[in-house]
């Protein structure tokens, strides 16, 4: 397709910014983003990072392994924090997972084509995430090799799960948001994986792209039933956005305890998941953008957006942790103050003062456009919020199990290098994953990119029209 050079139109304050940089045409959009899968070499980076990946993965295999052969006790848990850093990590990583399924599905129905250059591996990350999320679970318990018992199986002795146990709640509740998740990502790759058929050189990728094509042609028919079903799949995840961190939150919400006997958790923790999420998703699409060369694609609009997102989930994160202080204070109950001075003032007070310069005051920041649109900055305010969830979370678990009803049962909680050994590994899973999803599958949707190369010449043309109608003599 040859570049025709149409005359530019008056500047427009109201006008937003293109979702894809100008001068691309369908062949070179395509050409950009399958050749990083299909020809382009393996960068030494690449391979340095993917080994440090795997060597991360392998220690959480090791630890594993020796957790099954000794049992938790090698854990830093105790009476009364029977909840350490597993649920810790469970919930951190199910918070970040929320990004890519919101960018998804929400953003897509509400028509948002921003969400273009990033939804395919905000998606990818969601199934990373859940897979590293839904390993704890099953080693925090007793007897990890009964798992199934959780689940409504037929049996012999007619014993059916705990319904009213938040455990159950959570298998059913991440079960059901993998499953959604990986078939939105999955049906959304369909196009891409014929393009990769189409154009591998390989006989063995034409073999391997082919059959996971599923025999797409780009019909009509199939477009028409693709658009249908990722439609439907866009609708069936977007209550899950609000609904599994809500049924997270009601693992700490329904119990008794002060500190977690509170209402606010379930809105606080969405926010904080979605928070979290984007959080993520700009820490890996900055070094993405910068090292593929995908500045086109993922432009300064799409960066400035989600730093928006990052600061409005920040300020809902913000009023959750004042409203969560003044309803302890408020209740009138002994217990609840005392958990919030305890939380406040008590041995584990540096924590919570960290997670505030971390979750409230660094996000701030984001209110200057210069902020936003400083990649260097806006990275490194991804990664203290990421870890400003994740001492969120040890804070909300610690502070309310180690000092309980009974002072005689009080304990510190100190974790072990087993637990930084899982909770590192699982670290190191995500990012293995995560580079063989760059190296394999197209990191950014490249139909979805081709859609917007012709509105964006159209909309050019028309304004340039308009333009020469007015007798814009400057610009002919």
């Amino acid at each position: 397709m040859s570049q025709v050079d149409v005359p530019q139109a008056p500047h427009d304050p109201h006008h937003h910014p293109p979702v894809i940089a100008p001068g691309h045409t369908y062949a070179s959009v395509t050409d950009k983003i399958s050749t990083i899968v299909l020809t382009e070499p393996v960068s030494r980076g690449w391979i340095v990072g993917f080994a440090i990946s795997f060597l991360l993965t392998m220690m959480l295999l090791y630890a594993i392994t020796y957790l099954l052969v000794k049992g938790t006790g090698i854990w830093g848990i105790n009476v009364p924090v029977a909840w350490g850093f597993a649920i810790i990590n469970f919930v951190w990583w199910i918070g970040i997972g929320h990004a890519g399924t919101l960018i998804s599905a929400i953003l897509l129905l509400l028509h948002q084509e921003w969400r273009t250059s990033i939804n395919r591996f905000a998606e990818a990350m969601t199934l990373f995430a859940v897979a590293c999320a839904g390993l704890f679970p099953l080693i925090h318990m007793g007897r990890p090799w009964l798992f199934y018992w959780l689940l409504p199986y037929p049996n012999t002795m007619q014993l059916w799960p705990q319904f009213r146990s938040p455990l159950v709640w959570d298998v059913f509740a991440v079960s059901t948001y993998a499953t959604v998740s990986l078939l939105f990502w999955y049906v959304g790759l369909i196009p891409d994986l014929a393009t990769l058929r189409d154009r591998s050189h390989r006989r063995s990728g034409r073999l391997i792209y082919g059959a996971l094509a599923l025999g797409w042609r780009g019909s009509a028919r199939h477009w028409f039933r693709y658009q249908t079903a990722y439609l439907l799949l866009a609708a069936l995840a977007t209550p899950l956005v609000v609904s599994v961190h809500t049924v997270v939150s009601f693992d700490f919400a329904i119990s008794i305890l002060p500190g977690w006997h509170t209402t606010i958790f379930p809105p606080y923790f969405v926010a904080g998941a979605i928070y979290s999420g984007f959080a993520m998703v700009l820490t890996l699409a900055l070094p993405l953008r910068k090292f593929y060369g995908l500045e086109d694609f993922i432009t300064m609009r799409h960066i400035n957006n989600m730093a928006k997102i990052m600061l409005a989930t920040g300020l809902i994160v913000a009023y959750g942790y004042l409203m969560e202080l003044f309803i302890g204070f408020y209740s009138g109950s002994i217990f609840e103050s005392a958990a919030m001075r305890n939380r406040l003032f008590g041995p584990y007070a540096p924590f919570f003062w960290a997670l505030i310069l971390c979750n409230v005051l660094t996000p701030q920041l984001l209110w200057s456009k210069r902020i936003r649109t400083n990649v260097l900055i806006l990275f490194f305010i991804s990664l203290v919020v990421n870890a400003g969830m994740w001492l969120e979370r040890f804070v909300i678990v610690i502070t309310s199990l180690h000092r309980d009803f009974l002072p005689s049962s009080w304990a510190m909680y100190y974790p072990t290098r087993w637990d930084w050994a899982t909770y590192i590994g699982t670290i190191g899973l995500f990012l293995a994953l995560l580079f063989l999803f760059i190296r394999l599958l197209p990191m950014i949707s490249i139909f979805e990119m081709r859609e917007l190369v012709t509105p964006h010449a159209k909309s050019n043309g028309m304004q340039a029209a308009r333009s020469l109608d007015r007798g814009d003599d400057a610009h002919e």
